[in-house]
């Protein structure tokens, strides 16, 4: 019989009477990875919090067993949770900017796990910090750790989430989507590093994705799980040449796939030359500004009206740096022409009535929008600023707008919170769609989505992209989706473009090794 370090068996939970774990049984094998794959809402993540108990107990009823070598961990008292949360049994959370502590540096938190289960402070503290953000890749560990994380990128502030969850070499690491907001060659290392941790050191993986495909070349067992229900359980190797479930065989077909709508030559809408965004490092009120981060290091870039560029890079290679200077949100110097008009000498007063022509969709839509107010009151909020509608033509506005992101308009009453990820985001498209602008910048806006929402959502901006001749500038680190959706692509690395040309000649022909290790990097199945 296998050692089975973590036995499930009939669990149901359900949260104000509404069941969201239906009668699962499962079990985590000593030294083995499973795979608990599933869209969001499917019950994954709670199923997962359920084995620490870090599910909240207000409205929640939750009843069958969950062991940990045998002991039961359903009602288990505070100081056994203790003695296992951290320390045998480590958790990575899927957004690292809530789980980490914004008042704590990188090394006080990461040290406070050291401290609590190993009795390490000081020197010793710190060289081992400085072994664990080396070991998931942070650049230069050294000048981290008195960072905070709002100093940090997405991906970089994963990698801590990570080193966190091994300070202490647990026997299980629960992964709740470790890589989603990371760029394809992040998501391979720390794939490849999860893989080899597990196997150098019997470490047991519980990994949880909504890519079917992500976890292909890690885990020996994979369950599909949907609606609360495991629907699906096999090896690896055997769901994949012959999966079972219609589910199964959707989520492995869930790739975003198609072409961007073609697009004859037209005039240029966006123009811009020279760009520079340099942040001071050693700047100070009486020291001199002697060393800089070039985030935006001499960047040239056009845009064809009713076509898409695709800006790809790593994380913190200044793709999102150079959207936000282009639309003014942050200082630059360079030239910035749009419908041929410069930009870049305007006040943030002058810049207002460009507003509604230039609009942007960020990447986490959870985040971008308010949670006091309504759908309703988000969307019109631009239509207040910008035009002289009344309450009625507002309200008329925001239900097209509804409609077309292929939203319910009797929702719009309802608050963010009340939505799915992927339903967010289509309500941060209406919120830039209202205003008709010609030009969205999209920053990320799938990255954050299961494979299947990722779908739909290309597929609707490609739709809103012909029907209403928009203009995209689609920043994004998933090459699957880039494909689908930009007509030319820029390839940028540490500030600078290393590779540009049409999308077919990038994709089918890249000339820079560093977008060759991108396309090599799409491909999890070769971790």
């Amino acid at each position: 019989m296998p050692d089975n370090l973590i036995e499930i068996r009939n669990l149901n939970i359900a949260f104000q009477g509404q069941q969201v774990v239906n009668d699962l049984s499962l079990d985590v094998r000593a030294g083995e990875c499973l795979a608990l794959v599933g869209e969001s809402g499917s019950g994954k993540s709670v199923t997962a919090h359920s084995i620490l108990q870090l599910l909240p107990q207000t409205g929640m009823t939750c009843t069958g067993s969950i062991t940990w070598r045998g002991q039961p961990l359903l009602g288990a008292d505070a100081k056994t949770l203790r003695q296992l949360r951290g320390n045998r049994i480590a958790m990575i959370f899927q957004e690292p900017m809530t789980s980490l502590n914004p008042l704590h540096t990188v090394s006080r938190q990461i040290g406070e796990t050291l401290l609590l289960h190993r009795g390490i402070s000081g020197r010793q503290a710190e060289q081992r910090i400085l072994e664990l953000l080396d070991l998931v890749g942070i650049q230069q560990p050294h000048k981290r750790l008195k960072a905070y994380p709002h100093e940090l990128s997405g991906g970089q502030r994963q990698r801590v989430m990570i080193a966190m969850a091994l300070a202490c070499e647990p026997e299980l690491l629960i992964a709740d989507e470790p890589t989603t907001a990371l760029d394809v060659t992040v998501q391979r290392k720390i794939l490849r590093l999860l893989k080899d941790l597990q196997q150098r050191l019997n470490m047991s993986l519980l990994l949880i994705s909504h890519d079917l495909n992500l976890v292909h070349s890690v885990a020996q067992r994979v369950c599909v799980m949907r609606a609360g229900q495991i629907v699906e359980h096999s090896d690896c190797q055997s769901l994949f040449r012959n999966p079972q479930h219609p589910y199964s065989r959707l989520l492995l077909d869930a790739e975003p796939a198609g072409l961007p709508v073609p697009r004859a030559p037209r005039e240029k809408l966006l123009q811009v030359d020279n760009l520079r965004v340099w942040f001071s490092l050693t700047g100070g009120l009486l020291r001199r500004h002697s060393e800089y981060l070039k985030a935006v290091d001499d960047i040239s870039l056009s845009i064809e009206r009713g076509k898409t560029l695709g800006i790809v890079g790593e994380s913190g290679s200044g793709k999102s740096t150079l959207g936000q200077a282009i639309l003014r949100l942050l200082d630059s110097t360079g030239t910035i022409r749009f419908r041929d008009q410069p930009l870049d000498g305007l006040s943030a007063r002058q810049m207002r009535p460009w507003r509604k022509e230039m609009q942007v969709v960020f990447q986490d839509p959870y985040g971008s929008l308010s949670p006091r107010m309504s759908v309703a009151q988000i969307i019109a909020e631009g239509l207040e600023v910008h035009s002289q509608l009344d309450a009625r033509q507002c309200d008329e506005q925001v239900i097209q707008a509804l409609e077309e992101v292929g939203l319910d308009p009797q929702s719009r009453h309802r608050y963010p919170h009340e939505f799915s990820g992927g339903q967010r985001q289509r309500i941060a498209i209406a919120r830039a769609l209202v205003l008709k602008p010609a030009f969205i910048l999209l920053d990320e806006p799938t990255s954050a989505l299961d494979r299947t929402v990722q779908k739909q959502v290309v597929s609707l901006l490609r739709t809103l992209q012909e029907k209403h001749d928009l203009t995209y500038l689609f920043i994004s680190h998933d090459l699957a989706v880039v494909r689908a959706l930009a007509h030319d692509v820029i390839v940028v690395k540490d500030g600078k473009v290393v590779e540009r040309g049409s999308s077919e000649a990038v994709f089918d022909a890249p000339q820079h090794p560093y977008t060759r290790e991108l396309l090599a990097a799409a491909h999890p199945g070769q971790v």
